[in-house]
């Protein structure tokens, strides 16, 4: 993996369609174009193209040259009591396109809930999230990625991820480990 402050130089192989940085809104990227990876956290590379911040999908990387982030090792057969501390870890690998620190650890995730749904060990969890700033672009897509990566887990069969502004996020919310990689 990148190391965090390193940007590299890329040629893009072939078209593909990225978010751009903070809008959200897509992009095409064509073949040839040249790019810079200014991060590589979590499944997704923030690229600088033409002076345009942009978010591409880990699963798109080969059109940078790249191979796609290593997937995190989930246990296929986990009980209900597991599930939490999984989703947990899971939130971990998911960042912020602009902040090389993930959604937990700069304070973005206000309450997980993890709910039986019934006998068989399956859950429902709900996730109360915010966005460094409420007009934020992004939101939608980290939510999305969430949501993806959360409902890929064994024994999670419902998920609902609400985006709130109250309280407002603030940088006591972060962790200290946050707050040293960012240089606060």
């Amino acid at each position: 993996m990148m190391h965090r402050r390193q940007r590299e130089d890329v040629l893009v192989r072939r078209t593909v369609t990225v978010e751009t940085i903070p809008s959200g809104q897509p992009f095409e990227l064509h073949e040839g174009q040249l790019a810079q990876i200014t991060q590589a956290l979590g499944s997704s590379f923030t690229l600088v193209v033409d002076g345009q911040m942009v978010r591409l999908k880990g699963a798109d990387a080969d059109a940078i040259g790249k191979e796609p982030p290593e997937a995190m090792v989930v246990p296929k057969d986990i009980q209900t009591d597991d599930v939490e501390p999984l989703i947990w870890d899971t939130l971990r690998t998911c960042y912020d396109p602009e902040i090389p620190v993930n959604i937990v650890d700069l304070g973005l995730i206000y309450h997980c809930d993890v709910e039986p749904i019934d006998a068989s060990g399956d859950v429902r969890v709900t996730i109360d999230m915010t966005l460094t700033a409420p007009g934020c672009g992004m939101g939608e897509a980290i939510a999305n990625e969430v949501c993806d990566k959360v409902l890929a887990l064994p024994r999670v069969q419902d998920i609902t991820v609400n985006l709130v502004f109250d309280p407002p996020w603030s940088r006591d919310r972060m962790s200290e480990e946050a707050q040293l990689t960012l240089g606060l």
